[in-house]
């Protein structure tokens, strides 16, 4: 006897159905004995899916609320938010990192998620199936993905891994620095899932030594700690000398910010790199000598690097010195708007001038005073180029899009009293992909201006 799944019955519930009907039939009265059996069919339903479902792990459900669309989600969406869901007393008990059935208003099956109810961004997709997910292998067959994709653009091991649900790790990021990789588990399931991916790493790559780096805001909006610490093998105690674009850059994997050195950058600097020969450069907030770097291996005879971290300057000097560049290499320690200010005031003017901030407008609450601080840079930053130099402006900010930082920047030169066109539009590399319907993957913009 089959049910409503194709699937047979177990020999011990046919036999009580058997025995249900022979029962009711033997009843007075035919509507009576009726009735019993269509109770007992639907009994023995209920029984046969239950049965059924057992062979299948069945996670927890949540749906999405009647008004709440669908068609993101099943176009790719990767995110569903606390105030797209109904969120009865059920659904908010269950556990972060909890795996859950993501079903629309009419309970149709839409993915497997994980929720977080400490965050905004309740539930994160992580598949598009209903099969039940072994977190181990999916992991590695993630990580194994993105190796493959890495490698076919990069030589020297030295690139951004993973770049969260662009590579369908829901909020991890991960790094390497050859023989060393740093995780950034931004997500609750990112963090549950540790174990996993250490293992995998191991298994694809037999690092020296995995480190967990939780010095980053994704964390605390998740609800999750900042406690950083060794996953295996061990840390560096000296920088790590990273080749990149001929320059040689010095990451800091202990103490150095968020990862150790930001590998965004990649294709701006090469750019940069392209046009800088014989030019006196001026590289703002510059971190550990990113533009500076790559504009000394494109010939240029002098280049200053501002920033407001010594400990930053001394690992940007360390990298000049390994890329044979220390003769024309400088650097200031200050906050970059007193650096411009102060420059201005020496009257002093650059062939190419570089700003490279950190985010200004971090969150859409932040959108408006972020955009007038990009105009704010724009407007002192132009005042020290050169008639006939190049200004970069970059942003890394999440909630600012191109055309209003660009709209921004635009602004800023103009009151600087300057034209200009665009000759250049940098984003991020091809290790960070972005998530084709999730815009805070593309973050980094950098508009090269020609005045």
């Amino acid at each position: 006897m089959l049910n409503r799944f194709g699937t047979a019955l177990p020999q011990s519930s046919s036999k009580m159905l058997a025995l249900t009907i022979v029962g009711c039939t033997r009843l007075k009265g035919f509507a009576q004995g009726r009735l019993l059996i269509i109770t007992s069919l639907l009994s023995m339903k209920i029984l046969c899916e239950t049965n059924t479902m057992n062979e299948f792990q069945k996670y927890p459900i949540i749906r999405l609320k009647p008004k709440v669309s669908a068609g993101k989600i099943l176009a790719g969406f990767p995110w569903v938010y606390d105030n797209e869901l109904v969120l009865d007393r059920r659904t908010k008990k269950i556990p972060a990192g909890t795996i859950v059935e993501l079903q629309d208003s009419e309970r149709n099956f839409l993915a497997t998620a994980v929720v977080n109810s400490k965050s905004k961004i309740f539930a994160r997709v992580i598949s598009k199936n209903n099969k039940n997910i072994v977190g181990s292998e999916l992991v590695l067959k993630r990580i194994s993905a993105a190796k493959l994709l890495r490698e076919s653009f990069f030589k020297d091991p030295y690139y951004r891994l993973i770049n969260s649900e662009a590579d369908r790790m829901p909020g991890t990021i991960i790094d390497r620095f050859g023989d060393f990789f740093v995780i950034q588990p931004n997500s609750v399931w990112s963090e549950n899932n540790l174990e996993n991916i250490t293992e995998a790493l191991k298994q694809l790559f037999n690092p020296k030594g995995i480190i967990k780096n939780s010095n980053s805001r994704a964390r605390m909006l998740e609800g999750l700690d900042d406690c950083s610490l060794l996953l295996h093998g061990f840390i560096p105690k000296t920088p790590i000398k990273v080749p990149m674009n001929g320059a040689v850059y010095m990451a800091d994997l202990n103490h150095g910010q968020k990862t150790g050195l930001f590998y965004d950058q990649r294709l701006n600097h090469a750019f940069l790199s392209g046009i800088s020969k014989n030019k006196t450069v001026l590289d703002v907030f510059s971190h550990v000598g990113g533009f500076a770097l790559a504009a000394l291996v494109g010939g240029a005879v002098e280049a200053i690097a501002v920033d407001a971290s010594e400990a930053a300057l001394k690992l940007a000097e360390q990298g000049a010195e390994a890329s044979g560049f220390s003769s024309a290499f400088s650097v200031l320690k200050d906050d970059g708007f007193r650096a411009l200010t102060r420059l201005k005031n020496e009257g002093k003017k650059f062939d190419i001038v570089i700003c490279d901030p950190p985010a200004f407008a971090p969150s859409k609450q932040a959108l408006g005073s972020g955009l007038r601080a990009y105009e704010k840079l724009a407007k002192m930053s132009v005042e020290l180029v050169e008639e006939g130099g190049v200004l970069v402006l970059c942003s890394c900010s999440h909630a600012a899009s191109l055309s209003k930082f660009r709209e921004a920047c635009i602004k800023g030169v103009s009151h600087g009293g300057r034209r200009s066109s665009i000759i250049f539009t940098g984003f991020a590399g091809p290790d960070h992909p972005v998530h084709p319907m999730l815009s805070e993957n593309g973050y980094l913009k950098s508009l090269f201006f020609s005045l």
